[in-house]
């Protein structure tokens, strides 16, 4: 009996890049995890204010001598840590996307590669302004709305809990909203649809944007528009960007591949399974 060579297991071969991967996943989410226990311990001192900073749109426009309340008996100790905790998870999302990329990346296409860097770049920078644009722009107007409209006799006392919960639904849904020319772009540049397409749908995306904002954001006018416009507005944005800054040839739905690349054909493959089996069947002759 002929001896059996080490390097002819299959299951082995397989088993050492599976346990590789799992092992460098492990490390990247160590370091992930790291990365924000560092920055949550570094807010800790100061969660407190940081709490009352996020309260100051709502605090402006709060009756006189008025304030927030906490109905439960932790709320006042653990409210603050939990911002801290969620403010340190938006900060690292720049460290958190590079740990998925560099885990990702050996695995991509040279073209896929140059698509993700901007992508991952471009899609952080518009969450952030999303999140400056809900608390700048949105939280004003909103506060002062639903102050404004309270029934005589009713006093206006919000808990600090809900209240945070309320303005990260409206930071989370700003930040995605404002995800929407890249989303467009990368459509685009996948050959998914095409600018001319999109530009006759317009009509459909602007009643889908205001629906959104519907979902979304409160139940009040102010928010839901605030929301659907901008989403409109970067949905043209992202047709501009895809009819000036991805080639022509990558501009059709028809296209196969992306110039550089095109998947192999069911014919294709078959012979070259057959080939390699061929092949297998020499060697051990």
């Amino acid at each position: 009996m002929a001896a059996t060579d080490p390097h002819d297991d299959p299951i082995g071969e397989t088993e050492q890049p599976f346990l590789s991967h799992l092992m460098e996943v492990r490390d990247r989410l160590m370091r992930m995890l790291a990365a924000i226990l560092v920055v949550f311990l570094a807010l800790t001192p100061f969660a407190n204010k940081l709490y009352t900073l996020l309260a100051d749109p709502l605090m402006r426009h709060m009756p006189e001598n008025s304030s927030m309340i906490a109905i439960e008996v932790a709320s006042p100790f653990l409210i603050p840590f939990k911002l801290a905790l969620v403010l340190a998870i938006f900060i690292c999302v720049p460290y958190l996307l590079y740990q998925i990329w560099g885990f990702i990346a050996p695995g991509l296409y040279r073209h896929e590669r140059r698509l993700a860097i901007p992508v991952l770049v471009s899609s952080t920078i518009l969450f952030y302004l999303g999140g400056l644009f809900a608390y700048y722009v949105v939280f004003p107007l909103v506060f002062a709305f639903l102050t404004a409209s309270a029934p005589e006799g009713v006093a206006v006392m919000t808990d600090i809990g809900k209240y945070l919960d309320f303005v990260l639904t409206l930071f989370f849904a700003f930040g995605a909203a404002f995800e929407v020319p890249v989303v467009t772009f990368v459509l685009v540049w996948l050959g998914v649809v095409t600018p001319d397409a999109l530009v006759q749908k317009r009509p459909y995306v602007i009643v889908g944007a205001f629906v959104l904002g519907m979902l979304l954001t409160p139940p009040d006018v102010i928010s839901q528009t605030l929301l659907a416009i901008p989403m409109w507005m970067l949905f043209e944005l992202g047709i501009f960007m895809a009819r000036h800054f991805i080639p022509r040839k990558e501009n059709s739905a028809d296209a196969a591949g992306h110039g550089e690349y095109e998947p192999p054909s069911s014919e294709e493959m078959d012979a070259e399974l057959d080939r390699i089996e061929a092949q297998e069947q020499k060697d051990k002759t």
